[in-house]
């Protein structure tokens, strides 16, 4: 085998691997998708993994990013900042506090369309004033 075959065995094998990890899960919302892919690859300041996400499940969706952008959400940290939040039924209380707060991990996703663009009833959207 020669090094360049080698290489190129090892650069698909990433990408298989890359392409396998950042998959939307079979039922998985844009909200769960996003968060769990920020939890591992962290945020670029970009639309990247909602982009993802509405090219793999529904690219015909293309008022997404303006939908994003009118809720705050102009990169994919922001969609949680200034967007949506966990719904109330998913926050835990603090015992010394006994404030509510977003637990250190989410719950499964409670799931959405196949082509829905949507967050699941895990997340509710945040209110401006």
């Amino acid at each position: 085998m020669t090094d360049s075959s080698l290489v190129s065995e090892a650069e698909e094998h990433v990408r298989q691997h890359a392409e396998a990890l950042t998959q939307p899960g079979t039922a998985e919302c844009l909200g769960c998708y996003v968060a769990r892919m920020l939890d591992t690859f962290g945020c670029d300041e970009t639309l990247r993994w909602a982009r993802r996400f509405r090219d793999l499940r529904s690219p015909r969706a293309d008022g997404l990013e303006r939908r994003l952008g009118a809720m705050g959400g102009f990169c994919d940290c922001e969609i949680f900042l200034n967007g949506i939040r966990p719904a109330r039924h998913v926050l835990v209380r603090d015992i010394d506090t006994d404030e509510l707060e977003t637990p250190e991990e989410l719950p499964d996703c409670a799931g959405v369309h196949s082509t829905s663009t949507r967050p699941c009833g895990n997340w509710e959207r945040v209110r401006r004033r």
